[in-house]
């Protein structure tokens, strides 16, 4: 199995936008407000999804599961909106992820 990294998802969401440019809010930083409601939003369906049927069987149970990882993948696809309104790049996200994971290790 390979990785599945923010590249590739980047360029999938470039072409989704693409293909809908005439029914979808262009990228820019005027819309970047609008996907990241639109994130939250997925993610309150992710939440519902655990709250409802719990953690062992969203975990578990795998029609559940495969709902609970469909709407994972919405909230990633609204991320990576998000990304590219502000035109983050995956390389900008890797540094500054790596820089808190450092800053984390050396808490406590």
């Amino acid at each position: 199995m390979t990785d599945f990294g923010m590249n590739e998802m980047q360029e999938m969401q470039r072409q989704l936008q693409d293909r809908y440019k005439d029914k979808w809010e262009a990228i820019g930083p005027e819309t970047g407000k609008n996907k990241l409601l639109w994130m939250i939003g997925e993610t309150g369906e992710v939440i519902d999804i655990v709250k409802k049927n719990g953690g062992t069987r969203a975990a578990g149970d795998p029609e559940v599961r495969k709902h609970l990882v469909e709407e994972m993948a919405d909230v990633l696809m609204y991320y990576n909106d998000v990304m590219l309104c502000y035109g983050i790049t995956p390389e900008e996200l890797k540094a500054a992820y790596t820089e808190k994971f450092e800053n984390n290790m050396k808490r406590w």
